[in-house]
């Protein structure tokens, strides 16, 4: 799974969201995640806004100073719900980027997701590790359930974590880890945002010249 943000997309607003959208609705309580967390050595504190730590449905994210740095909701895509909104959103909106072969491919499978975990990011996500925190979250419940990732002002994964649509400002830069399909194949290497050749060949669906191809 690809790290949170490249240069360009950091300095998040209220209103900025990255999300997980998994085609499985198995439960993952709360209490497993925090398990996970400590495991990894992250010092951070869940606190639930909605629901349980069996069946929860909103959670502050706090860092070790106990400030909120992300809230995060669980949404079930089911009729009359925000879940099922957001999917018939992403299914307008990635009509108008590229390349044109992600876009086919997340036709078929954003139709198949059946919950997604949106993580509101807060400003005091910039203090010390709390992009480590969201990431280790999102990673916890990629290993559970499977499925893709989706930023806002940046795009979409494919399963592998890679990125596969070009939703970015103009002003991103940084190297990140990149994917496109090739038949069935997803070919998987590392550009630099900030070159107009890479992004140019990338929304054409191609491999850019002089970049490494990852195994």
């Amino acid at each position: 799974m690809a790290s949170s943000l490249p240069l360009g997309v950091r300095e998040s607003k209220m209103g900025y969201y990255v999300r997980f959208l998994a085609t499985t609705d198995k439960n993952v309580p709360l209490i497993q995640i925090e398990k996970y967390l400590k495991v990894n050595r992250i010092g951070v504190y869940l606190e639930i806004e909605d629901g349980d730590e069996n069946d929860w449905y909103q959670a502050a994210v706090k860092n070790k100073k106990k400030e909120v740095i992300a809230i995060m909701e669980k949404n079930p895509v089911k009729e009359g719900l925000l879940g099922e909104e957001e999917i018939e959103e992403f299914l307008e909106d990635v009509e108008e980027y590229k390349p044109e072969s992600a876009v086919n491919w997340l036709k078929e499978y954003l139709p198949t997701v059946k919950v997604i975990y949106a993580f509101q990011i807060l400003n005091p996500i910039h203090d010390g590790d709390g992009w480590q925190i969201v990431d280790t979250i999102k990673e916890k419940l990629w290993n559970e359930l499977g499925g893709i990732f989706q930023a806002d002002m940046e795009g979409f994964s494919n399963t592998d974590g890679y990125h596969i649509l070009w939703q970015f400002s103009d002003n991103v830069d940084g190297e990140w880890c990149m994917a496109i399909l090739d038949g069935n194949e997803w070919i998987k290497f590392t550009m630099d945002l900030g070159n107009a050749q890479h992004k140019i060949a990338f929304q054409e669906g191609r491999i850019p010249e002089d970049v490494e191809i990852m195994k």
